[in-house]
């Protein structure tokens, strides 16, 4: 006869069977139903020290220009809050290649939002995570079951979870894992964990496709986003020692500059900084700079070796950013690569291969799994650069950038 723990362990069992990495688009009503009753959700904890921050929270919405933003009443009452980043960019166009980038430091040329598998020798953020055991985990709003690797669910009818905003989903080094595909879970999961106290060091959380703005607008993706944080900004066990960035995937018009709106908020964030803006040129890739800053974590040897850190991180290593002349910078496209529809980039089969050598500018050497997979190769892109560019393409080429040094050396450097 089963008793309660022998059917959890069972359970817990079929998860592990069931969790593998799976390319239907679509699968059959019958085996999400299955899965949903058998997959359970995973998640670790952990209590790591961080150097400016012990837990971080990347929250996105979808599709809307600053000015926008901005104008929001709601957004606008929680960035006064906070620490406003206005100089903050995403990284192309579409919605895709930016969670994409979140993840796993590159775009791969991706110019769409298809249904994508990234071969299991391409590292990402959770390989950095597992260096020091930091727990982390995705909380994505209507995804089925724990892992789900379907094109959208439901999968007809009006939009709710779709794959395409789901960054570590689209790495075959994450589905390929039992473990790291129960870690990826709804907000059903992310109340429970709230309560129980098991929430992981690093969080990306993902609102379904109304409440993100992307089938809506601005009016109800801020309304979500107000009445989200409102509350968990006074529960101390979430927001003690927590830094949260809410930001924007893309802008919606494709002919201006790509700088989205984004603040910092929570109780990691001194209250020095409270109230007031930061001018600090930041891009998606500077997140995951930041956090190897933090932690004293390796870089993944791709966009974010060069991407500036959040600016009084980067006072508390030492780091001088750089200041980006971004009057003739646009970041609406991608570079080459096999990901490419040859539509805003250019198709090429081969996969870019990251840089494996020196230092990045968290201070930190390159993941050792990196530099044992293309150690032997010379890097594809100047991923020292504090942006992507591709002299190839011409994408953001042309664009001046500098710093100064705590010796008085200036440094200087052009895109091209």
């Amino acid at each position: 006869m089963f008793t309660k723990q022998s059917l959890a362990t069972l359970l817990g069992g079929l998860s592990l069977a069931l969790a593998q990495t799976s390319s239907q688009e679509y699968p059959p009503l019958a085996e999400i139903l299955a899965k949903q009753a058998s997959v359970q959700p995973y998640s670790p904890v952990s209590n790591v020290k961080g150097l400016a921050f012990n837990r971080f929270v990347n929250i996105w919405l979808e599709n809307t220009d600053f000015d926008v933003a901005a104008s929001n009443s709601h957004l606008a009452a929680l960035a006064s809050q906070g620490l406003l980043l206005k100089n903050f960019w995403a990284v192309t166009h579409p919605s895709e290649p930016n969670y994409c980038a979140s993840a796993g430091g590159d775009t791969f040329g991706m110019d769409n939002d298809d249904f994508h598998q990234l071969p299991a020798n391409i590292s990402t953020i959770a390989d950095l995570f597992d260096t020091k055991n930091i727990a982390w985990g995705e909380y994505q709003e209507a995804i089925p079951y724990p892992g789900y690797q379907g094109y959208r669910y439901p999968e007809s009818g009006a939009n709710d979870y779709v794959r395409k905003h789901n960054p570590l989903i689209l790495y075959d080094s994450v589905t390929s894992d039992a473990v790291r595909l129960r870690q990826i879970k709804n907000f059903t999961t992310f109340y429970d964990d709230l309560a129980h106290h098991r929430l992981p060091q690093y969080m990306f959380i993902t609102p379904n496709m109304t409440n993100d703005g992307h089938d809506t607008d601005i009016t109800v993706s801020g309304a979500w986003t107000y009445d989200f944080l409102t509350s968990l900004l006074e529960n101390e066990y979430f927001t003690n020692d927590t830094l949260i960035m809410l930001t924007f995937d893309e802008t919606d018009t494709y002919t201006i500059g790509n700088n989205v709106f984004t603040f910092l908020l929570g109780g990691a964030l001194p209250d020095t900084l409270r109230g007031t803006t930061d001018d600090t040129f930041y891009t998606h890739y500077s997140v995951i700079a930041s956090l190897s800053a933090n932690w004293g974590l390796p870089s993944l040897g791709r966009w974010d070796c060069g991407a500036n850190l959040f600016s009084w991180l980067a006072e508390k290593t030492g780091y001088v950013n750089y200041e980006v002349d971004t009057s003739n910078l646009f970041m609406n496209e991608t570079h080459w690569g096999p990901l490419s529809e040859d539509d805003y980039s250019e198709y090429y089969a081969g996969w870019p291969v990251p840089v494996t050598e020196g230092e990045c500018s968290a201070g930190n050497d390159v993941l050792d799994k990196v530099k044992q997979t293309w150690g032997s190769l010379t890097a594809t892109f100047n991923y020292t650069a504090p942006f992507p560019y591709d002299s190839r393409s011409g994408n953001n080429v042309g664009v001046k950038y500098s710093r100064t040094l705590k010796d008085g050396k200036v440094e200087e450097g052009v895109s091209e």
